[in-house]
């Protein structure tokens, strides 16, 4: 691979990760997320301007651990930081929206989500993306996110080649944000026919866990870090889409989807753990993606720093505070933490630090 000497200088130990993190990458964060809730504040329709601002108190974590693929390439993060914090916020901000929409209608979160397609593609228009929804009035918040991820994208050396993968995943990601948002009767049959479409990829997948693997903005993160750098090929771009979904991606979102069971039950939310027979099959399916990663990941370039990001996803996901008032969760957590490496349980210190210096 041509990237692989470059790839090499990702940092390589959790203490050089965890540096460059604090001193760089949480404080460019914070100020993207204030810079762009300035905007959201001002934001006229109130029930986007409360989704909007609502997505970035409760989901500013996701940002955060997105900066992750800026730390790996310091030299390019005043592109990478903006780029992954606005993609990200799109996403979290339409999930709230159609989450507690006033709309069933899937043209409607088709459209929205044309949004995410647009700003992965540096040559889009920008069209009007709430004109099938009652609330439109966002005072130019949703075009400057997708403007924002433009402008970065057109400075990435090596776009070209990511950008079919690229697109790939948030088609993939559009598709799932429509069918798991429609009305209750329909939202199972359209995901088990959309399932059927593709699970000769994924034959050893069930049909959730594909689901939840097309919900991760992962894989197009550490697609935008590998056209930070001059060199990346096609072949390169192929190679870490393949190693990243659908097992880092699916374990991404089964653990984001394992801590929300409270909320989505409460919110009448369509939840992918609840597709299994018992605690014992989850945590056996969550392990079994846990492996797969693990060994899709050990082929990359810098497999050390790839496995700090699945180190770290099982510490942020599973420390998280709503763990603990969830007398169910919390076993399967404690399973899955059973006999942790040192590296994870690191990772777990940090994420109580971080969120102890966010309260």
């Amino acid at each position: 691979m041509k990237i692989s000497e470059q790839a090499r200088q990702l940092p390589q130990s959790p203490i050089r990760l965890m540096h460059r993190v604090y001193k760089y990458v949480l404080p460019e964060v914070r100020a993207e997320l204030g810079r762009l809730r300035a905007i959201a504040d001002r934001i006229p329709d109130d029930e986007l301007r409360t989704q909007a601002i609502a997505s970035m108190i409760s989901k500013q974590f996701h940002c955060e651990g997105g900066g992750v693929y800026a730390a790996a390439n310091l030299e390019s993060r005043a592109i990478l930081v903006p780029l992954i914090v606005a993609l990200q916020t799109i996403s979290d901000y339409l999930d709230n929206l159609c989450d507690r929409s006033t709309s069933l209608d899937p043209d409607d979160f088709r459209l929205l989500h044309q949004s995410m397609l647009d700003a992965v593609d540096p040559n889009a228009p920008l069209v009007d993306y709430y004109a099938l929804r009652v609330e439109r009035e966002d005072g130019g918040y949703l075009h400057e996110l997708v403007r924002t991820c433009q402008n970065a994208i057109r400075q990435l050396p090596s776009y070209a080649a990511v950008q079919p993968y690229v697109t790939e995943l948030v088609g993939l990601y559009g598709d799932l944000q429509v069918y798991k948002h429609i009305a209750k009767p329909k939202r199972e049959p359209a995901l088990l026919a959309w399932w059927e479409l593709h699970k000769q990829k994924v034959p050893h997948l069930h049909w959730n866990e594909f689901g939840a693997a097309t919900g991760s903005t992962l894989g197009m993160f550490m697609l935008f870090l590998a056209a930070s750098f001059e060199n990346c090929s096609k072949e390169d771009a192929l190679f870490i889409r393949n190693s990243y979904f659908p097992h880092v991606c699916g374990l991404h979102i089964m653990l984001d989807y394992l801590i929300d069971q409270h909320e989505d039950r409460e919110g009448g939310d369509l939840n992918f753990c609840n597709y299994y027979t018992d605690q014992r099959q989850l945590v056996d399916r969550i392990g079994f993606i846990v492996e797969n990663a693990l060994e899709d990941v050990g082929r990359m370039a810098a497999p050390k720093f790839h496995r700090m990001v699945i180190e770290g996803l099982m510490a942020l996901y599973l420390s998280d505070p709503k763990v603990r008032g969830q007398e169910d969760v919390l076993l399967v957590s404690k399973r899955l933490m059973k006999k942790s490496p040192l590296m994870r349980l690191f990772f777990w210190g940090n994420s109580v630090l971080i969120r102890m210096r966010q309260s």
